[in-house]
Protein backbone atom coordinates (compact mmCIF):
# COMPACT_ATOMS: atom_id res chain seq x y z
CA UNK A 1 0.00 0.00 0.00
CA UNK A 2 3.21 2.35 0.62
CA UNK A 3 4.48 1.45 -2.16
CA UNK A 4 1.68 2.32 -4.31
CA UNK A 5 1.10 5.56 -2.16
CA UNK A 6 4.90 6.24 -2.69
CA UNK A 7 4.34 5.18 -6.85
CA UNK A 8 1.66 7.96 -6.75
CA UNK A 9 3.27 10.84 -5.26
CA UNK A 10 6.08 10.47 -7.47
CA UNK A 11 4.32 10.94 -10.31
CA UNK A 12 2.47 13.65 -9.21
CA UNK A 13 5.92 15.78 -8.30
CA UNK A 14 7.45 14.67 -11.80
CA UNK A 15 4.35 15.94 -13.82
CA UNK A 16 4.33 19.12 -11.75
CA UNK A 17 8.05 19.40 -12.30
CA UNK A 18 7.61 18.68 -16.12
CA UNK A 19 4.98 20.98 -16.14
CA UNK A 20 7.17 23.84 -14.67
CA UNK A 21 9.67 22.69 -17.59
CA UNK A 22 7.38 23.22 -20.08
CA UNK A 23 6.28 26.69 -18.49
CA UNK A 24 9.32 28.14 -18.56
CA UNK A 25 10.36 26.89 -21.96
CA UNK A 26 6.74 28.70 -23.35
CA UNK A 27 7.99 31.99 -21.82
CA UNK A 28 7.51 34.74 -24.17
CA UNK A 29 10.85 36.00 -25.67
CA UNK A 30 11.47 39.61 -24.71
CA UNK A 31 11.14 41.63 -28.01
CA UNK A 32 14.49 42.64 -29.67
CA UNK A 33 15.95 46.51 -28.57
CA UNK A 34 17.53 47.95 -31.56
CA UNK A 35 19.74 50.84 -31.25
CA UNK A 36 17.83 54.31 -31.25
CA UNK A 37 19.67 56.01 -34.17
CA UNK A 38 19.74 55.19 -38.12
CA UNK A 39 21.41 56.51 -40.85
CA UNK A 40 21.09 55.70 -44.97
CA UNK A 41 20.40 55.78 -48.17
CA UNK A 42 17.02 54.82 -50.26
CA UNK A 43 17.53 53.52 -54.02
CA UNK A 44 13.88 54.54 -55.48
CA UNK A 45 12.30 53.40 -58.63
CA UNK A 46 9.25 55.30 -59.86
CA UNK A 47 7.59 56.35 -63.01
CA UNK A 48 9.93 58.86 -63.76
CA UNK A 49 12.94 56.80 -63.40
CA UNK A 50 15.60 56.05 -60.68
CA UNK A 51 15.73 58.49 -57.39
CA UNK A 52 18.14 58.14 -54.51
CA UNK A 53 17.78 59.75 -51.56
CA UNK A 54 19.16 59.23 -47.43
CA UNK A 55 17.66 59.55 -43.98
CA UNK A 56 18.13 60.29 -40.95
CA UNK A 57 15.75 58.11 -37.76
CA UNK A 58 15.52 58.13 -34.22
CA UNK A 59 13.57 55.64 -32.23
CA UNK A 60 11.44 56.97 -29.83
CA UNK A 61 9.71 53.99 -28.41
CA UNK A 62 9.73 50.14 -29.56
CA UNK A 63 7.16 51.42 -32.15
CA UNK A 64 7.53 55.09 -32.69
CA UNK A 65 10.44 57.03 -34.80
CA UNK A 66 10.94 60.25 -36.30
CA UNK A 67 12.63 60.75 -39.11
CA UNK A 68 14.18 63.31 -41.64
CA UNK A 69 15.27 62.44 -45.47
CA UNK A 70 16.10 63.95 -48.56
CA UNK A 71 15.69 62.68 -52.20
CA UNK A 72 16.65 63.90 -55.89
CA UNK A 73 14.28 62.11 -58.70
CA UNK A 74 12.98 63.13 -61.77
CA UNK A 75 9.34 63.45 -62.34
CA UNK A 76 7.64 62.97 -66.23
CA UNK A 77 4.59 64.36 -67.86
CA UNK A 78 2.20 61.42 -68.21
CA UNK A 79 1.81 62.75 -72.28
CA UNK A 80 5.94 61.76 -72.22
CA UNK A 81 6.72 59.20 -75.10
CA UNK A 82 9.76 58.10 -75.41
CA UNK A 83 11.21 57.13 -78.91
CA UNK A 84 14.61 55.60 -80.41
CA UNK A 85 15.76 56.98 -83.20
CA UNK A 86 18.15 55.00 -85.98
CA UNK A 87 21.22 55.69 -84.02
CA UNK A 88 19.66 54.52 -80.56
CA UNK A 89 19.46 57.71 -78.94
CA UNK A 90 16.31 58.49 -76.83
CA UNK A 91 14.08 61.12 -77.49
CA UNK A 92 10.63 63.18 -76.40
CA UNK A 93 8.16 64.84 -78.97
CA UNK A 94 7.13 68.21 -77.60
CA UNK A 95 9.51 68.14 -74.03
CA UNK A 96 10.86 71.56 -73.23
CA UNK A 97 12.20 70.34 -69.74
CA UNK A 98 13.05 68.19 -67.22
CA UNK A 99 11.52 68.73 -64.29
CA UNK A 100 13.59 67.47 -60.78
CA UNK A 101 12.12 67.20 -57.62
CA UNK A 102 14.04 67.01 -54.20
CA UNK A 103 11.95 67.00 -51.37
CA UNK A 104 12.87 67.39 -47.64
CA UNK A 105 10.74 65.73 -45.29
CA UNK A 106 10.07 65.61 -41.65
CA UNK A 107 7.67 62.90 -39.96
CA UNK A 108 6.70 59.83 -38.20
CA UNK A 109 7.19 55.87 -38.83
CA UNK A 110 4.81 53.53 -37.07
CA UNK A 111 5.96 49.98 -36.37
CA UNK A 112 3.00 47.44 -36.67
CA UNK A 113 2.45 44.23 -35.34
CA UNK A 114 5.32 44.35 -32.63
CA UNK A 115 4.02 41.80 -30.45
CA UNK A 116 2.97 39.36 -33.05
CA UNK A 117 5.88 39.25 -35.60
CA UNK A 118 9.14 38.45 -34.37
CA UNK A 119 12.03 40.99 -35.22
CA UNK A 120 13.28 39.29 -38.58
CA UNK A 121 10.17 41.64 -39.98
CA UNK A 122 9.13 44.64 -38.90
CA UNK A 123 6.60 46.42 -41.10
CA UNK A 124 5.86 50.11 -40.29
CA UNK A 125 3.71 53.12 -41.61
CA UNK A 126 5.02 56.72 -42.23
CA UNK A 127 4.35 59.54 -43.07
CA UNK A 128 6.18 62.87 -43.60
CA UNK A 129 6.31 66.25 -45.06
CA UNK A 130 8.22 69.15 -45.69
CA UNK A 131 8.92 72.07 -48.33
CA UNK A 132 10.22 70.67 -52.13
CA UNK A 133 12.65 72.39 -54.04
CA UNK A 134 11.70 71.59 -58.07
CA UNK A 135 14.34 72.35 -60.22
CA UNK A 136 14.00 72.63 -63.98
CA UNK A 137 16.65 72.14 -66.67
CA UNK A 138 16.26 72.37 -70.81
CA UNK A 139 15.70 69.29 -72.24
CA UNK A 140 17.71 69.92 -75.83
CA UNK A 141 21.01 70.42 -73.98
CA UNK A 142 22.93 67.30 -72.45
CA UNK A 143 21.90 66.93 -69.07
CA UNK A 144 25.04 67.89 -67.35
CA UNK A 145 25.61 70.88 -69.55
CA UNK A 146 21.73 71.49 -68.82
CA UNK A 147 22.26 72.77 -65.18
CA UNK A 148 24.05 75.86 -66.08
CA UNK A 149 20.82 76.86 -67.45
CA UNK A 150 18.91 75.22 -64.46
CA UNK A 151 15.50 76.94 -62.65
CA UNK A 152 14.96 76.60 -59.46
CA UNK A 153 11.61 76.86 -57.17
CA UNK A 154 10.42 76.47 -53.67
CA UNK A 155 6.96 74.02 -53.41
CA UNK A 156 5.00 72.42 -50.22
CA UNK A 157 5.15 68.37 -50.40
CA UNK A 158 4.98 64.97 -48.50
CA UNK A 159 4.81 60.98 -48.31
CA UNK A 160 2.76 58.10 -47.51
CA UNK A 161 3.91 55.07 -47.06
CA UNK A 162 4.01 51.77 -45.81
CA UNK A 163 7.10 49.29 -45.95
CA UNK A 164 9.14 46.87 -43.54
CA UNK A 165 12.71 46.35 -42.12
CA UNK A 166 14.33 42.99 -42.40
CA UNK A 167 16.57 40.95 -40.67
CA UNK A 168 18.03 41.07 -36.87
CA UNK A 169 21.17 42.57 -37.14
CA UNK A 170 21.48 45.39 -35.16
CA UNK A 171 24.77 47.48 -36.56
CA UNK A 172 23.49 47.10 -40.32
CA UNK A 173 19.68 47.96 -41.57
CA UNK A 174 17.98 46.65 -44.83
CA UNK A 175 14.30 48.07 -45.38
CA UNK A 176 12.06 48.14 -48.51
CA UNK A 177 9.20 50.25 -48.59
CA UNK A 178 6.53 51.99 -51.22
CA UNK A 179 5.38 55.45 -50.96
CA UNK A 180 3.11 57.92 -53.09
CA UNK A 181 5.06 61.33 -52.92
CA UNK A 182 3.45 64.52 -53.73
CA UNK A 183 4.25 67.99 -54.22
CA UNK A 184 2.18 71.21 -54.87
CA UNK A 185 3.49 74.47 -56.53
CA UNK A 186 2.31 77.69 -55.52
CA UNK A 187 2.84 79.42 -58.70
CA UNK A 188 1.83 79.30 -61.81
CA UNK A 189 4.28 75.95 -61.90
CA UNK A 190 6.35 74.86 -64.55
CA UNK A 191 6.38 74.53 -68.33
CA UNK A 192 7.72 70.57 -69.06
CA UNK A 193 6.03 70.11 -71.94
CA UNK A 194 6.01 72.75 -74.70
CA UNK A 195 2.12 74.84 -74.10
CA UNK A 196 1.47 72.52 -70.85
CA UNK A 197 2.08 73.56 -67.04
CA UNK A 198 2.31 71.95 -64.24
CA UNK A 199 1.50 72.60 -60.44
CA UNK A 200 1.35 69.21 -59.06
CA UNK A 201 3.91 66.48 -59.34
CA UNK A 202 2.65 62.59 -57.25
CA UNK A 203 4.48 59.58 -58.05
CA UNK A 204 4.74 56.20 -56.81
CA UNK A 205 8.10 55.28 -56.12
CA UNK A 206 9.42 51.61 -54.34
CA UNK A 207 12.27 52.01 -52.24
CA UNK A 208 15.32 49.98 -51.12
CA UNK A 209 16.56 51.24 -48.03
CA UNK A 210 19.68 50.53 -46.82
CA UNK A 211 22.07 51.67 -43.74
CA UNK A 212 23.22 51.40 -40.55
CA UNK A 213 22.37 51.58 -36.91
CA UNK A 214 24.16 52.81 -33.84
Amino acid sequence: MFGRLFLVLMLLWGSRAYSQHLGKMAEEKPPEKFPENAWGIDLMFGEGGFGLGTFLRKNLTDTFSIFGDFSISESKDEREIQYVDYFGRTFVFGKKNRVLLLPLNFGVQYRLFAELLSSNLRPYLTLGAGPSFIVTTPYEIEFFSSLKEASGYVAAGGYVGFGANIGSDKSSLLGLNIRYQFVHMFNKGVESMYGRRRKDFGSVYISLSLGVQY
